[in-house]
């Protein structure tokens, strides 16, 4: 599966019509970029929406950033798996990840006890799972949310790889070396295409703000050296400039080189816009030539 070096993360496409969503997708691909991440939170349901976006797509892969695995049982992971990826071969990567305990207990009401372990349970069970249907001419292809060393390690042994998210730099390089030379890494960098620097942290501390409240990435934040005082009050210059990339162009493709360098196959970035609902089209089309061209 190639993804490019290079894709889109977003939101903004489930805040229009999915007709529109798929013209829109179809001009990202057009502009060059690799892949489409998709979240799945309280919006379009993940492979549903992945089946839409392909469907007006002839090239670019659509991956799910992320598909939570409380959401539905492995064997439905398993069926839309083979499923998506026997309709459109190479194109569907599907993310997994654990998601957070806010939205699996208290939206979900699911138990969040043992996430890892829930996962190793996810994977078998999609591994052993019964697929009757007419299968998929091609390998089907999986990765996994992860940031700590035992989730980047279980990402490279049973997945194509791990698509962290929220993280510096330093965090590619880490995992890099925690998952070897062979398995993928996707990481997500948000980007803000604005000069001004306090107009920039404005923007990236609004994007930042709910995930400051979530322990699984304050703790691996902590890891890389960041104490609560850089995690208070929406953050200090220091966190908001190594979570969210900020400038003109050239500061932003100096950024996903950066990424490259520390050992990325492909860095999804997302772009975050003056308004959050607001698809950033004129910024992904000004990013591309330096990203992509």
């Amino acid at each position: 599966m190639d993804l490019g070096r290079v894709g889109v993360w977003q939101y903004q496409l489930d805040q229009m019509p999915s007709a529109r969503s798929k013209e829109v997708a179809a001009e990202i691909e057009e502009l060059g970029y690799g892949a489409i991440w998709i979240p799945e939170m309280v919006g379009r349901e993940s492979f549903v929406n992945s089946t839409l976006l392909l469907s007006g797509t002839g090239r670019i892969v659509v991956a799910t950033g992320i598909a939570g695995i409380y959401s539905r049982d492995p064997l439905s992971a398993n069926s839309a798996l083979n499923t998506i990826t026997e309709a459109f071969p190479e194109r569907f990567l599907m993310g997994l990840g654990v998601s957070h305990q806010v939205m699996v207990e208290g939206i979900r009401g699911h138990d969040y006890t043992k996430p890892y372990s829930k996962m190793v349970a996810y994977l078998d069970g999609m591994d052993a799972g019964m697929y009757t249907a007419s299968p998929p001419t091609t390998p089907t292809h999986r990765a996994l949310a992860a940031l700590g060393p035992r989730m980047l390690k279980l990402a490279a042994d049973r997945t194509d790889g791990a698509h962290p998210y929220f993280i510096p730099v330093e965090h590619t390089a880490f995992a890099r070396e925690q998952m070897g030379p062979d398995a993928k890494l996707y990481p997500e960098q948000a980007v803000v295409l604005e000069t001004d620097a306090t107009r920039a942290r404005e923007i990236a501390r609004t994007h930042m703000s709910t995930y400051l409240t979530l322990p699984n990435y304050t703790n691996n934040l902590r890891r890389f050296g960041f104490t609560d005082d850089d995690l208070a009050d929406g953050g200090t210059d220091r966190l908001v400039d190594a979570i969210v990339a900020w400038g003109d162009e050239a500061a932003i493709a100096k950024r996903i080189a950066a990424h490259h360098a520390a050992g990325a196959d492909h860095v999804c970035i997302q772009v975050l816009p003056a308004e959050p609902t607001k698809a950033p089209l004129d910024e992904w089309r000004r990013l591309a030539p330096a990203l992509v061209g």
